[in-house]
């Protein structure tokens, strides 16, 4: 299969899961082609009295004041989203990415900057099977046992994809190395 855009996995991690209240994202993390990178986000005005959950919290463990303070602005996480994505596909593990990434973009008065297509739209042109799929979550589980966070999270996807693809032994993403509040790993 030829694709001409780059692949980068997102993952988001947010206040608490919408079923339990209105939700918003608190951090985003990107990974492929040899970088992983995150960014924490400040919570909005426009999102005051919106829900934070003690079990979203327990999750990923990341608190409210720890986003208040070391959190970025909305506006620079969406510039810097955006400019991270140029000329790349968002492929996710979950639909609900999308919906946090419109709140970001929102909040941030502008809209959804790209569309994020959800992994089985990926796994089904690369035509994977069953086993091969089992086989590369494996793989990633075994690269990236630490989850929850958004930069580990888009890392154990872009590995999987990698090893679906083919490229798992060269395009692997390395187990990350934590730097402030940005995430990088160009061990490759």
């Amino acid at each position: 299969m030829e694709n001409p855009l780059t692949i980068l996995a997102i993952d988001f991690e947010a206040s608490c899961l919408p079923r339990h209240g209105r939700s918003f994202p608190i951090e985003v993390g990107i990974s492929g082609a040899g970088r992983t990178q995150s960014w924490l986000i400040r919570p909005h005005e426009s999102w005051a009295g919106w829900d934070w959950t003690a079990e979203a919290e327990a999750l990923h463990g990341l608190s409210l004041e720890r986003v208040r303070h070391e959190g970025l602005p909305v506006e620079a996480v969406l510039d810097r989203l955006i400019a991270a994505m140029e000329g790349c596909r968002a492929v996710a593990d979950s639909v609900i990415d999308q919906y946090w990434l419109e709140t970001l973009a929102n909040a941030a008065g502008e809209t959804a900057p790209f569309l994020i297509d959800h992994v089985s739209v990926l796994l089904d042109e690369y035509r994977a099977s069953e086993r091969r799929i089992a086989a590369a979550v494996a793989f990633a589980d075994a690269w990236h046992p630490l989850r929850h966070r958004a930069a580990s999270d888009a890392a154990w996807l872009a590995t999987l994809l990698d090893h679906v693809a083919g490229d798992a032994p060269a395009m692997a993403v390395m187990p990350l190395q934590r730097s402030e509040s940005i995430f990088v790993s160009n061990n490759l």
